[in-house]
């Protein structure tokens, strides 16, 4: 076996079981890997300088197989089900065996990384991958040793991930030819059959949600976090295309992390080193700072292109809406060094409401708060997903069920404790629909967004009048600067009043219908925090 690049001091792969692959390309630099890419055909320099690579088959995550493997160390902790679902230990041996089969006397490309900027926290990782585009991956979007760190790495986890390998499901006990399985006694992750980079980073973040609340008493949260310039942190919850990444990236503002936080108790600490932003639709004017990220280094998955140029088309969904870029978190100008904060101020939970029926900010209760962490609501807009033809309502616990390990209940009391400990300020912000639903409302406008966060985070909205929503009883400022006041409160922005009371209703039978599995772990002021939707005639 052949080593290229820098590597640890007496690493190898033989501990892993993979001391027959071919050439193993040690912590190969950006340029390198972006050499490799092109040489073998697997992606295209664009004119922005990054490169644009297809993940195949997959353009998005695959939650149906994604598992865990059920043994001593996970069979009484973990939250069992269509989420979480188990694979056998043996099983997994097995199926490793295949790959390492697989994988022997090709080319793998090896990464040193680790996750957690607290150090207190960190986690190191050793990431071997089939193709140099995945190992890119893995250089943006974790956290980057020093040279000096790297001649004595010692891996805590390893992810293996060859897309070229597909599982059978009859030999392999997976549900198809692709999978994503985490094994917490072995501290690996394999990953086959799947391109889609995604599945590598929220294996780790899978990892991190068992490992930070469970063992280390640490919160951790599927949201972007940024830091005043009086050091105030703000954290931003929400489901993808809520404007996590948009919304943290703020010129007056520095940025932890667009995706992936702990909590401990001296503040908020980013689990990554990069950023995984969406693309479609993409322009300098509405997310600067995302765009101008888009250089040498940078990742572009699954674009198009304008006709007869290396320009890359950002309105292209012709493979699919989940068009992304990953960057190193440095390509970003207005970032924290290191990527840490305090104590959060302002917590804000996103919803793109499709509907139209949420006020576009409102002020909630720490009742409130936990009721709304706890449902991780927001709605999927026709055209996004294969079948949907019109609005659907997506609830989704914590803002990140798909990664959660544990039962949403113990993060969500985890966050409660904090921010009562904290005193923390907790907003709902609606980045869906105005003036009605999806198709004949339209989309609020990200500068009104801005300009109803800004206005919460410097406290010119804490002694502003507030209107309850007759429905869901929430505190809607009556007034904010930037934004005109009728459109703060939704109703008012509906022609037909009687048909926003009409779909409020519904959406508010839909939240507490949704709700009935939390029930019996959620107290009294959760429970009251339910919507209460009208008698209708």
């Amino acid at each position: 076996m052949n080593n290229y690049g820098k590597k640890a001091e007496n690493a190898s792969l033989e501990s892993i079981g993979l001391s027959h692959v071919g050439n193993a390309f040690w912590n190969l630099s950006p340029a390198e890997l972006v050499e490799d890419t092109i040489i073998n055909g697997m992606g295209v320099l664009t004119d922005t300088g990054a490169i644009a690579i297809e993940t195949g088959e997959f353009t998005g995550r695959s939650p149906q197989d994604r598992f865990i493997v059920c043994d001593s160390k996970t069979e009484d902790a973990v939250w069992w089900g269509n989420i979480n679902k188990k694979f056998d230990a043996d099983k997994f041996s097995a199926l490793y065996e295949r790959m390492k089969a697989y994988l022997q006397g090709r080319d793998v490309y090896v990464r040193d990384a680790y996750a957690c900027a607290d150090d207190n926290y960190r986690l190191n990782l050793r990431v071997v991958t089939e193709f140099p585009w995945s190992n890119q991956f893995a250089y943006n979007m974790f956290l980057r040793p020093t040279d000096k760190e790297v001649q004595n790495f010692n891996p805590e986890w390893h992810i293996v991930c060859a897309p070229g390998f597909m599982a059978d499901p009859e030999i392999d006990g997976t549900r198809q030819h692709n999978y994503a399985i985490i094994n917490f006694t072995e501290k690996m992750i394999i990953i086959g059959g799947t391109g889609y980079t995604g599945e590598i980073k929220k294996g780790i973040f899978s990892v991190l949600n068992f490992i930070l609340p469970h063992e280390r008493n640490v919160l951790s949260m599927h949201c972007s976090a940024n830091v005043g310039k009086d050091g105030d942190t703000a954290v931003f919850f929400g489901l993808s295309g809520t404007g996590k990444t948009t919304l943290s990236s703020d010129e007056n503002r520095k940025l932890i992390g667009d995706d992936e936080h702990g909590w401990s108790e001296n503040g908020i600490f980013n689990f990554e080193g990069g950023c995984y932003a969406k693309t479609i639709d993409l322009s300098r004017e509405k997310e600067p700072q995302i765009y101008d990220a888009i250089k040498f280094g940078a990742i572009l998955e699954n674009i198009g292109f304008e006709e007869g140029t290396s320009t890359p088309d950002y309105e292209d969904s012709s493979i699919t809406q989940n068009t992304r870029v990953s960057y190193p978190i440095h390509h970003i100008d207005n970032i924290m060094v290191p990527s840490v904060g305090g104590v959060p101020t302002n917590i804000f939970f996103l919803t793109c409401d499709a509907f139209g029926v949420l006020p576009p900010i409102s002020k909630l209760t720490p009742g409130q708060a936990m009721y709304h962490f706890i449902s991780g609501y927001t709605a999927k807009v026709a055209g996004t997903e294969a079948g949907i033809t019109e609005p659907q309502t997506a609830f989704s616990a914590c803002f990140g069920a798909p990664f959660l390990p544990l039962h949403p209940t113990k993060y969500a009391e985890m966050l409660g404790t904090k921010m009562r400990e904290n005193n923390v300020k907790v907003w709902l912000v609606n980045t869906g629909w105005s003036g009605g639903a999806y198709g004949t409302g339209e989309r609020l406008s990200l500068k009104y967004t801005r300009a109803m966060i800004t206005e919460a985070l410097e406290g010119r909205l804490d002694d502003v009048s507030y209107t309850t929503h007759e429905i869901f009883g929430l505190a809607m400022p009556d007034t904010c600067n930037n934004v005109p006041d009728e459109v703060l409160n939704p109703k008012n922005t509906w022609a037909d009043k009687a048909a926003y009371d009409e779909k409020a209703n519904n959406l508010a039978n839909q939240f507490n219908e949704n709700f009935k599995q939390f029930e019996d772990n959620a107290n009294e002021e959760i429970l009251a925090a339910a919507p209460k939707a009208k008698a209708t005639a």
